[in-house]
């Protein structure tokens, strides 16, 4: 499964001849393609050109006399094979700047529902031009409201429009944009429950609450955040149950408990004293208000479970002694 898309570094001596034949003949000779002009203008210095393929395919690729940037969502070309990669961050900043406004431009015209929502866009811009995931992460944008349930895909847009454009996950941008995946089947399921771990950011971030996410321990095991406490750091584990219309657990509290059994026997069984998270944000109202009003013990503790709404909304209840202040994110039931 192909990532995120990133640049490739070459040091080598670059022109047009050499483009033309080490980097388009092969892929025309496996898709069809062509050299096009760059839509934007290029940075001073550096010379560009976009490698169109005929399957929908895109590579930019810009040179100098001292260095050139590889980004694409296509297979490539063997010369570059051996070559550096580098983020959207970690690569010059006019590259990365001219790379990111070439794609955006293609991203207004493909899907201007999409672009109009700027920082959404700009954030998942590395898996929404990926190779496997360019079509499955518009797709969940588009006809599953970024994982909200009896919601327009504006309205899920809004929502991440407003929160992600507060900053707070720019550091981590890669990271999480990853999470969404690169799958070229459209795995809902799965990403809403990567949505999930944006929706524990927020609730972490509007309490005030500092955090790094995806957090590696000696165990092997990655939790989703580390979080800074007055106690010191403490480890929050994220997951989303299925509701019960899309699983055989029977009723939505059953849905909940299941979940967070299931989640006790892979991480939280080594690191039991990590803070769950349940976000049953896919659960719709009907599905909601059993938990609401039940608020019932589970296998696991301590643990928060919430729900987010588009209007930013969100509510929830304690099980255990959560060592956490998160009163300013959330309504306690």
């Amino acid at each position: 499964m192909a990532g995120p898309v990133r640049f490739r570094r070459s040091t080598e001596r670059w022109d047009e001849e050499r483009v033309r034949r080490q980097l388009l003949a092969p892929l025309d000779d496996r898709f069809g393609a062509r050299l096009t002009t760059p839509k934007i203008d290029v940075p001073q210095g550096y010379t560009a050109r976009r490698l169109e393929m005929d399957n929908g395919d895109l590579a930019l690729f810009a040179w100098t006399d001292r260095d050139a940037f590889w980004l694409g969502n296509t297979v490539t070309p063997e010369v570059l094979w051996r070559t550096d990669k580098e983020t959207f961050d970690e690569a010059p900043f006019d590259i990365a700047r001219w790379a990111q406004r070439e794609l955006t431009y293609d991203l207004e015209r493909q899907a201007p529902w999409l672009a109009a929502y700027e920082y959404v866009a700009w954030f998942f811009l590395p898996v929404l031009f990926s190779k496997d995931g360019r079509e499955t992460t518009r797709a969940f944008f588009d006809r599953d409201a970024a994982g909200f349930p009896d919601a327009t895909r504006e309205d899920g847009l809004e929502f991440y429009e407003r929160f992600l454009s507060t900053g707070v996950l720019d550091d981590h941008r890669y990271t999480m944009a990853a999470k969404l995946g690169t799958s070229e089947r459209n795995e809902f399921n799965r990403m809403r429950a990567t949505m999930g771990e944006f929706n524990a950011a927020k609730l972490l971030a509007d309490a005030g609450i500092p955090f790094v996410p995806e957090s590696e321990r000696d165990s092997g095991h990655a939790l989703d955040f580390a979080v800074e406490t007055p106690g010191g750091e403490r480890l929050v584990e994220v997951t989303r149950p299925m509701p019960p219309r899309d699983r055989n657990a029977g009723t939505a509290i059953a849905a909940l408990r299941r979940t967070v059994d299931s989640k006790t026997r892979d991480q939280l069984a080594i690191h039991d004293d990590a803070v769950l998270f349940v976000d049953c944000t896919s659960f719709r109202d009907d599905e909601w208000n059993p938990i609401r009003a039940e608020r019932p013990s589970l296998g696991y503790e301590p643990t928060v479970v919430f729900r987010c709404r588009p209007s930013g909304r969100c509510e929830g209840y304690r099980h255990g002694d959560v060592p956490l202040d998160l009163d300013d994110g959330i309504e306690w039931l």
